[in-house]
């Protein structure tokens, strides 16, 4: 019988500091007309499943996500709660343990190809729930909804995926100078 945890001790270390990351990061947020705001939450969540790998990358997400309907305000602008599920950027927030899982399987496949298309796979795959959700909720149709809330992000998002394969690296690397094993 295995009697090994599924998470360590250190598992779950990372995941709350991610989780923490996360939240600081949807911090910082630029308001738009539409209702969805841009911040920096989408970087620090692909972020988490480049360093942390998919599971537990998708794990810091989960509890990110928990802490915030849970009420801990951290998502953008300090809001919390099961209500901000019911605003037009409640689908973002839904698909973003996807981020985190294709991203920590691109960059386990190898290669910055794979990294990049792990990252693109699960940024398109958030506009693509977002732009549902927003349609749904705000009753508009969804070409409408692509204009409002997918166009404004791209270039952001396609900025944050260029850096973030440098950023993953550069914390892989400092981590492994202080001694300290992912």
């Amino acid at each position: 019988m295995n009697t090994k945890p599924s998470l360590s001790t250190r598992d779950l270390c990372y995941i709350g500091i991610f989780s923490t990351i996360i939240s600081v990061c949807s911090q910082i947020a630029i308001p738009l007309p539409g209702g969805v705001p841009l911040t920096l939450q989408t970087w620090a969540i692909a972020l988490a499943g480049l360093v942390l790998g998919p599971k537990n990358g998708t794990m810091a997400v989960i509890v990110y996500i928990l802490l915030g309907a849970a009420g801990a305000p951290v998502f953008a602008n300090m809001t919390s709660g099961l209500g901000v599920f019911l605003l037009p950027s409640g689908g973002f927030v839904l698909a973003f343990p996807f981020v985190a899982l294709l991203a920590g399987l691109g960059e386990r496949k190898g290669g910055m190809f794979w990294m990049l298309s792990g990252l693109l796979s699960g940024m398109v795959l958030t506009w693509i729930i977002g732009m549902f959700y927003f349609s749904w909720i705000t009753k508009l149709d969804l070409w409408v909804s692509f204009t409002v809330a997918v166009i404004p992000f791209i270039l952001t998002d396609l900025i944050k995926i260029a850096t973030l394969p440098y950023a993953s690296k550069g914390i892989k690397a400092a981590l492994v100078r202080g001694g300290v094993a992912l």
